[in-house]
């Protein structure tokens, strides 16, 4: 019995790793289908959302499963307990790179956000396909020093969050009044996408050395 519980442990992490690399596939797509104004990449993200999700959800039913027939306790307790919470972050990481996705169908063939922005989206789309390709690693090795350099990474997000709405309030800003909100959305979903990555670094931190990092996003 005890073989087949450290099986279904195991099996918990790989989902994890699984919806974690999906996620990370997910932003590649919708920070690029974004930049370049591609309908056919940003609904190629649209359409897969649902894996993401139902993903989320069997491994969800998974660890109820366990919890349910296994009792854990300690680490194994914290492994059941931290997926929980992971996967909601992970999958509404999924729904922040469909909104990015959404942004980008719903403009073309032009693109979301006046060229004055562009540079600071193309950074933003950039340190959130780092930080997601990083979170994957973490999730894979729960190498701690990975937490650290995406609180790094979600540092520099927000400085740019701050300076998109320094320059739409700004008066030299020019754009309509549909640039000023698609703007101010997507810089939004990109901050959001890295918050949700900080907050899982926090959980694989908890559950690699059992000490807890308060959260603050």
């Amino acid at each position: 019995m005890r073989e087949v519980f450290q099986q279904e442990l195991r099996e918990v992490q790989e989902r994890l790793v699984e919806i974690a690399n999906l996620v990370a596939e997910s932003i590649e797509k919708a920070t690029t289908a974004f930049n370049q104004s591609n309908v056919s990449l940003a609904e190629e993200v649209i359409e897969d959302d649902y894996r993401i999700d139902a993903l989320a959800v069997a491994l969800d039913e998974h660890a109820i499963t366990i919890l349910a027939r296994q009792s854990p306790v300690a680490r194994d307790l914290r492994i059941v307990v931290s997926a929980l919470r992971i996967s909601a972050s992970l999958e509404r990481m999924g729904d922040m790179s469909t909104h990015i996705a959404q942004l980008a169908r719903y403009r073309f063939p032009d693109k979301v956000v006046p060229k004055s922005l562009r540079p600071t989206f193309a950074e933003m789309g950039r340190l959130d396909v780092e930080i997601a390709r990083k979170l994957a690693e973490l999730v894979t090795t729960e190498n701690i020093e990975l937490a650290e350099e995406i609180r790094n990474d979600d540092d520099k997000i927000d400085a740019l969050h701050l300076s998109v709405f320094d320059k739409v309030l700004g008066e030299t800003w020019k754009g309509e009044a549909v640039d000023t909100v698609d703007a101010t959305l997507a810089s939004r979903y990109h901050e959001r996408f890295a918050d949700h990555a900080v907050s899982i670094a926090k959980k694989v931190q908890y559950l690699a050395t059992g000490d807890w990092v308060p959260e603050d996003v």
